[in-house]
């Protein structure tokens, strides 16, 4: 795990799609330092999407610094990686993550 960044969160999504939003939103409320990329003004971003996701542009595709990928994640889902990673000092989130996951 040498090649982990602490705290590089990166979403990929787009600004129209409402499980990017929701799941924006989530990362917020918990105060977690991360990347959105918007694959609609980055034809990379869509390649690496497409290339994660076995040649479908799945979004929101979250990628964690332990190298794990969600895609479309409930905010249960996020709540789960994030704690874990939390604890493993992977990730910055600068909120009470406890109350979150509703």
């Amino acid at each position: 795990m040498d090649s982990v960044q602490k705290g590089k969160i990166t979403m990929y999504g787009a600004t129209w799609c409402g499980d990017c939003l929701r799941a924006k939103a989530f990362l917020d409320a918990l105060g977690c330092e991360y990347e959105f990329i918007d694959i609609s003004k980055d034809e990379s971003a869509v390649a690496k999407v497409l290339e994660i996701n076995n040649g479908m542009q799945s979004i929101p595709t979250i990628q964690f610094p332990d190298g794990k990928v969600l895609v479309e994640p409930s905010n249960a889902e996020l709540q789960t990686e994030i704690t874990s990673l939390h604890e493993n000092n992977l990730v910055i989130c600068h909120k009470q993550m406890d109350e979150q996951a509703k």
